[in-house]
């Protein structure tokens, strides 16, 4: 069985507007409340970005199945978060992730975001999730799989590119990231339980 990276779309840069206060930000969020796109915001900037297609939906659904898997087989008292509307007006940030997890019980935040990446630009992901404390975020992007981890207290946090989760203790990305690669979902997800269970 060979693995085969999902062959992304050409990337899409979502629009910007510049120069917004958080309550003109409120104001237009509501307006464009409705199915098909995604709004995000730090420092004055909005961004807005159509819903993904197909390949991001995909590479998005298989992560979460082969991490849930992970999760139970580990025994980890998680629960899926989906993508969340995660905000703070004093942060002057609002971000929804492709995916997140509270890895134990009585979380107020998500533990985890990941984000599947299938555009150019936009505001500075790692920045927005700093401001609202998630401790480790994954980005899958081109085939690849980044994990930063979040360091620091008050003022002075940072996110640090790490080689192996902290938050999810012993997964192995390499294995993850095989099969999250492989074109058939079903395949994906019997190498990854096979390998769990040697």
């Amino acid at each position: 069985m060979t693995a085969a990276i999902i062959a992304p779309p050409r990337k899409e840069s979502p629009l910007l507007f510049e120069g917004l206060t958080w309550r003109e930000f409120k104001a237009v969020e509501q307006l464009l409340d409705r199915p098909g796109y995604r709004l995000s915001f730090l420092d004055g900037v909005l961004e807005i970005k159509l819903m993904p297609g197909e390949p991001h939906e995909t590479v998005k659904e298989r992560i979460g199945a082969l991490l849930e898997l992970y999760l139970l087989m580990a025994g980890f008292d998680f629960t899926p978060t989906g993508s969340m509307t995660l905000e703070s007006e004093t942060g002057k940030v609002k971000r929804e992730a492709d995916k997140s997890y509270k890895l134990a019980p009585g979380r107020r935040l998500p533990d985890l975001a990941i984000e599947v990446v299938f555009s150019s630009g936009g505001i500075n992901q790692l920045e927005a999730y700093k401001r609202l404390k998630i401790k480790e975020v994954w980005f899958w992007e081109d085939g690849l799989l980044e994990v930063y981890y979040l360091r620091g207290e008050g003022n002075t946090l940072y996110y640090e590119k790490v080689s192996s989760s902290e938050e999810v203790k012993g997964i192995d990305l390499d294995l993850l990231l095989r099969c999250i690669n492989m074109v058939n979902h079903v395949d994906a997800v019997k190498t990854f339980q096979q390998a769990l269970q040697k």
